[in-house]
């Protein structure tokens, strides 16, 4: 493993050339990462921390974001969301590797409103409807057959087609803090810039790579 080694190159950017608003700079590199042959250009990684102070990762897709936050959906009841009922901190990083970059954010999570919640579970796809009935997110399990099983009584119920949005399912904001853009560079020499929120406006600094 010590001979893998990736050579890292793209623009160069700066304090002088990105956006004064972090939002709008995360427009800029979401859309360029859209056009780019990255899979999910919109999964994210959210970092959560346990009651005990453990961390744990896990892989989600962001569905909207303006300038209030980045919002993802969730089972209220799965591990993330009631670790950041416990502990609203929260990290959320980008890996767009292929175009040599990745964005982390940090910031406080919150529920978004019910109404926001349900415009978007009926813009979902029938199945996915349904999975949000099927699966007690992060339960253990004993066979993936329960799964299966839940899913045709599920299908049964709401055989209209007329599927009502979970009570224990919805959308979790997280409200940025600080942003950091890095941009890979040659011989390790990369790009780091930092947007820290203080007394409600942006401060931009170059970190050291």
């Amino acid at each position: 493993m010590d001979k893998m080694r990736t050579e890292y190159k793209g623009g160069f950017l700066d304090v002088s050339n990105v956006d004064p608003s972090p939002f709008l700079q995360f427009k800029i590199w979401f859309d360029e990462a859209l056009k780019s042959d990255i899979y999910d250009p919109n999964a994210m990684v959210i970092s959560t921390v346990s009651s005990d102070g453990i961390p744990s990762s896990r892989t989600v897709l962001i569905k909207a974001y303006d300038e209030k936050g980045f919002v993802f959906f969730t089972n209220y009841k799965s591990k993330k969301a009631l670790e950041l009922e416990n502990n609203p901190n929260a990290v959320i990083l980008f890996p767009w590797f292929l175009i040599s970059r990745q964005l982390i954010i940090q910031g406080k999570a919150e529920k978004i409103s019910k109404m926001e919640s349900l415009r978007y579970f009926l813009s979902r796809p029938f199945g996915s409807k349904l999975g949000a009935w099927v699966s007690n997110q992060s339960e253990v399990i004993s066979s993936r057959k329960i799964l299966e099983m839940k899913m045709q009584e599920i299908k049964a119920k709401f055989k209209n087609g007329d599927v009502p949005i979970p009570n224990n399912w919805g959308g979790i904001r997280v409200v940025p803090r600080t942003f950091e853009f890095w941009q890979g560079q040659p011989n390790r020499l990369h790009d780091r810039i930092c947007y820290t929120l203080q007394n409600g406006s942006w401060k931009i600094e170059r970190l050291a790579p």
